[in-house]
């Protein structure tokens, strides 16, 4: 008796819905939780029809399920979980988990039915989904705008600079540009990227995959474009001469090894990046951070013009000599014709298609490695991939 008392308790208590009806289908039991839920008292739904509280058409072919059931034991539900609508009292249809199970009890079956109420689930749902989609819109306004005007920005600085003839007012000119450009792309930007990051994260319980997409599509925009940002600066400040390399002494494997996980974070889906290194010595006397981001062009240009499923090789060596630095990937290569001007400002090569990207990357490796009074090779093959090479030497 004390057993079956507390089992009633919890019954009683239960913060899901929990009905039993027979094998014809009739209540038999209703907890105070699933008449609140479907707005019934239990005297009006004890000894009716189940399917009282279920829309159609569930509430037309219930019989059916049974009677099927019972021929040829096959369940429908039974032992499984499933998302269904409720029928209230008002007429209103509301979302719901259901886990049916089956009991023998004095010689025959009962079915118990366990109602978890997804209203507030599915309404929070929508709403995700309903800013999502406002905020891709609004993403993909400024992002159409920032581009239009990046590539505004760009012919207007190539028709100046061919019209200009004196070095200070071209030098002006640029200067109006980098100060423009810092105040009016970074902050929009860093408020884009921020918001994508908070849905993604409150999406996370969500599990819908289109909301993951959109917001990848919209970091992926966002970086484009500081990408795009970055290598103007960069242009400017060397066009300038404000880059004045400072040597200092550091650990090469270290900052390879961290580059390197840097990047694979943001390498294609199955992309390796490789590294290695050779000679007994690991520290070098170079501008650690004009050396960083060599590596850094040279590896994104790896994984952006690079395949999924593919390898890529990052290898530094310090010999008696030299420093020699090593980004090999097997990706589109560089047509034959377009490998003289590839250091270039602006030059992309024609089988670049529509993969993002200014010119503007190699040109800064090339300029970055003369301050370091270092020297950029390469070998390349169309569809077999490109090795660079950064020759610094130690003396």
């Amino acid at each position: 008796m004390e057993n079956a008392a507390l089992l009633n308790a919890i019954i009683e208590n239960a913060i899901d819905g929990i009905i039993t009806i027979d094998d014809r289908g009739t209540v038999e039991t209703i907890n105070p939780a699933a008449c609140k839920l479907f707005g019934y008292t239990p005297e009006e739904v004890i000894g009716n029809k189940i399917n009282m509280l279920m829309p159609p058409p569930d509430s037309e072919q219930h019989d059916q399920y049974i009677s099927r059931y019972e021929h040829t034991g096959k369940p429908h539900i039974i032992g499984k979980g499933r998302e269904v609508f409720g029928l209230r009292k008002d007429g209103s249809k509301f979302p719901f988990r259901l886990a049916v199970s089956e009991v023998a009890y004095s010689g025959r079956k009962i079915y118990n039915g366990f109602i978890h109420d997804l209203s507030r689930e599915k309404e929070a749902e929508e709403q995700l989904k309903e800013y999502a989609a406002h905020l891709e819109e609004l993403v993909e306004e400024r992002t159409s705008s920032l581009k239009k005007t990046v590539f505004a920005l760009q012919q207007a600085k190539e028709e100046v600079s061919l019209s200009l003839e004196k070095e200070k007012e071209l030098g002006q000119l640029k200067s109006r540009f980098v100060s423009m450009a810092s105040h009016e792309f970074r902050t929009p930007l860093s408020a884009v990227q921020l918001s994508a990051s908070l849905i993604e994260k409150y999406a996370v319980g969500f599990e819908n995959p289109n909301i993951s997409k959109h917001v990848a599509k919209i970091k992926n925009a966002v970086g484009n474009l500081t990408t795009i940002l970055n290598d103007f600066l960069s242009l400017e400040k060397l066009e300038a001469g404000k880059v004045e390399p400072e040597f200092n002494s550091f650990d090469l494997v270290k900052l390879s090894e961290e580059i390197t996980e840097e990047m694979q974070m943001i390498a294609k889906q199955n992309q390796t990046i490789i590294y290695q290194h050779t000679g007994i010595s690991s520290v070098i006397k170079l501008d650690q951070n004009l050396l960083k981001n060599c590596i850094i062009n040279l590896m994104s240009n790896a994984i952006k013009y690079s395949g999924e499923n593919t390898f890529i090789e990052f290898n530094t060596e310090i010999n008696s000599t030299n420093c020699i630095v090593t980004v090999k990937d097997n990706g589109i290569g560089i047509p034959d014709t377009d490998q003289k001007h590839l250091f270039e400002a602006f030059f992309r090569a024609h089988n670049t298609g529509n993969i993002p990207g200014t010119g503007l990357g190699l040109n800064i490796v090339a300029r970055y490695a003369d301050l370091m009074r270092g020297k950029v090779d390469f070998k390349s093959d169309v569809n077999q991939g490109t090795s660079f090479t950064i020759n610094f030497p130690l003396s």
